[in-house]
């Protein structure tokens, strides 16, 4: 069955109503990519009664290609690369720090302005459930749950108001439960499910993320 979402709030409901079996757990955390996860992740964590916060990944592209990933960097310092491509192109360490250190300029810059110095949500052994607006190929949300992995959760949640198949089916190998109310094909990109898909900004982030904060306090 295919729908479209009329914003990203209504996803947010529509999705946490496929996740009620976590509502009020102690050891759960909501975490949202940025920025449009954020206001679909804000929904959920608010109706599962939980902790939200971000995650930040930054892919690293491929010098001449940049949107060819060669791996990503993510929030807490950790780098993943992707061995085939990196030694394919024979990319050299030197050129792989310069550029994962320009993308953590951008992911420092986020961090600062989404939360204001408020300390980062503790991973280990928790149950983390990786929220975005959508997905296509996935390489964001996949770099993220090879991150976290390194924090040791006890499980790792995928949950998406709307995905391919295909990339739903690849994820379900990498971590412990995938949750996606519209599976589809053909998908032709996330913004066809929603009626309203305007970009999210960096400000709205951070007053969800504080409002988050503020209702559980």
């Amino acid at each position: 069955m295919s729908y479209r979402f009329k914003n990203r709030i209504e996803a947010g409901k529509a999705l946490a109503n496929h996740l009620r079996s976590y509502a009020g757990r102690p050891d759960v955390v909501v975490l949202a990519l940025p920025r449009g996860g954020v206001p679909v992740a804000f929904e959920v964590a608010r109706e599962l009664r939980v902790p939200l916060d971000v995650f930040l990944v930054r892919k690293l592209g491929t010098p001449g290609q940049a949107e060819l990933a060669m791996g990503a960097i993510a929030s807490g310092g950790v780098r993943v690369l992707n061995p085939v491509v990196v030694q394919y192109l024979r990319i050299p360490d030197s050129v792989i720090d310069q550029i994962a250190a320009e993308q953590q300029l951008e992911l420092d810059r986020r961090e600062l302005a989404y939360r204001h110095n408020r300390p980062r949500a503790d991973y280990h052994d928790k149950t983390i459930i990786l929220i975005d607006d959508g997905l296509a190929t996935g390489s964001s949300m996949r770099a993220a749950v090879e991150a976290i992995k390194q924090q040791h959760p006890a499980r790792i949640v995928v949950a998406v108001p709307v995905a391919p198949s295909s990339t739903c089916e690849e994820l379900v190998r990498v971590v412990d439960e995938v949750v996606c109310p519209m599976s589809v094909e053909p998908f032709d990109g996330v913004s066809r499910w929603y009626d309203d898909f305007t970009q999210t900004t960096d400000e709205e982030v951070r007053l969800l993320l504080q409002k988050s904060a503020d209702q559980l306090a």
